[in-house]
């Protein structure tokens, strides 16, 4: 079998050493979300994220989904720009492989999220499947040590950068509301403005910064979620400035940004007839279907047809087993499915059920990757 040596570079190394640790801090939120939720105290916690903020329209948990997250969004704009100059997503040769799969483990899930859904209540929320939680399945992978090749590390950062692209693209284009013309132009000429300033050699960060809050007030009020303008921003980075950016960012975006979105949105109210509503029980059926089924059986098949059709080679040390194990890992889509679920339901009911498919299918998706990247060859 043809296999392709890929480097761990440092820079790389560190990433997949912070979303690691991201992933125990995040579940850690998530956890104290659910508890605190069904507790004698979970008023309390509806009425801290429902309490209105001064400053804007939102309450505190839209504060958390717009603003917040924009900062995350950055930090992934900054990756993808650093990946596309100076990492594995600038070679052809390294870059196939993962990307090919991940357009699979993209198409897939939400495929059968509509097979499920089509005709139904919740058919909106095909996106909320299609991500994974680069933390979460890093933890997992970090686990597992030597278990797991370091080109198969690289394999799934990859891919997963390549479905933070995906996910950006259709909260763009599926999730956007009623579009202001007015206000997206003037978002693109604060940009604009941002490319101008770096041609004239400007290094003060105040004009940035300034630009930067004007880019998302617009684009907030154009309709197209605000954390777009958190990609835009980042990719607008310079490439030699992108992994200093990263370095310090990243830390920020995995220890707090994450934590406090999981605190925010993970907290469901878990009773009985929840998935009773008009189209609720579909919703969860097929977001867990999409993340455990989809996202391994898409990620699978599209690797092997990259393989077949010499498109892309394995990583050195990997098998066929190695690479079911992290399709099968692809299903925990814990952050981002959250973050589409609460864009694509308007219904409460709709948006718990969303929750219940996510947790239930990352948690599986967890459990099988794992188990099979544990069991020893034949």
């Amino acid at each position: 079998m043809r296999t392709w040596d890929v480097p761990f570079p440092g820079a790389l190394r560190r990433f997949f050493a912070t979303e690691a640790a991201s992933g125990v801090v995040l579940l850690g939120a998530t956890i104290v979300a659910l508890a605190w939720a069904n507790s004698p105290w979970g008023d309390g916690y509806r009425d801290l994220w429902s309490t209105a903020v001064a400053v804007g329209p939102h309450d505190l948990r839209h504060w958390v989904d717009d603003a917040l997250m924009a900062v995350f969004f950055f930090v992934v704009g900054v990756e993808v720009k650093r990946e596309l100059v100076l990492g594995e997503l600038r070679d052809p040769r390294a870059a196939a492989l993962p990307l090919l799969a991940a357009l699979g483990g993209m198409a897939m899930p939400a495929l059968l999220f509509l097979a499920v859904n089509a005709g139904h209540p919740g058919s909106h929320g095909w996106g909320v499947p299609m991500a994974t939680d680069i933390a979460f399945a890093t933890g997992v992978v970090a686990l597992l040590g030597r278990r797991v090749p370091s080109g198969l590390r690289l394999f799934l950062l990859t891919l997963a950068v390549a479905d933070d692209i995906g996910a950006i693209v259709v909260i763009a284009v599926a999730y956007a509301g009623s579009i202001d013309v007015v206000a997206l132009g003037l978002a693109a000429l604060a940009l604009l403005a941002i490319v101008g300033l770096r041609r004239l050699g400007i290094t003060s960060l105040v004009p940035y910064v300034a630009l930067a809050g004007a880019t998302w007030v617009a684009t907030f009020e154009s309709g197209v979620h605000a954390t777009i303008a958190g990609v835009a921003l980042g990719l607008l980075v310079p490439a030699a400035a992108a992994e200093r950016f990263e370095q310090r960012l990243h830390p920020l975006s995995a220890f707090v940004v994450l934590p406090v979105f999981a605190l925010a949105n993970a907290g469901l109210e878990l009773r009985w007839g929840m998935l009773d509503g008009p189209g609720a029980a579909r919703v969860a059926v097929g977001v867990a279907l999409g993340l455990v089924v989809g996202k391994a059986v898409g990620i699978t098949v599209a690797s092997w047809l990259a393989i077949r059709l010499r498109l892309g080679l394995l990583p050195s040390g990997a098998t066929w087993r190695h690479i079911v194990g992290i399709a099968a890992l692809g299903g925990i889509g814990f952050t981002v499915a959250l973050f589409v679920s609460g864009l694509a339901f308007d219904q409460a009911v709709l948006a718990d059920a969303a929750v219940v498919g996510i947790i239930a299918g990352s948690l599986a998706a967890a459990a099988v990757g794992a188990a099979l990247l544990l069991r020893r060859p034949a």
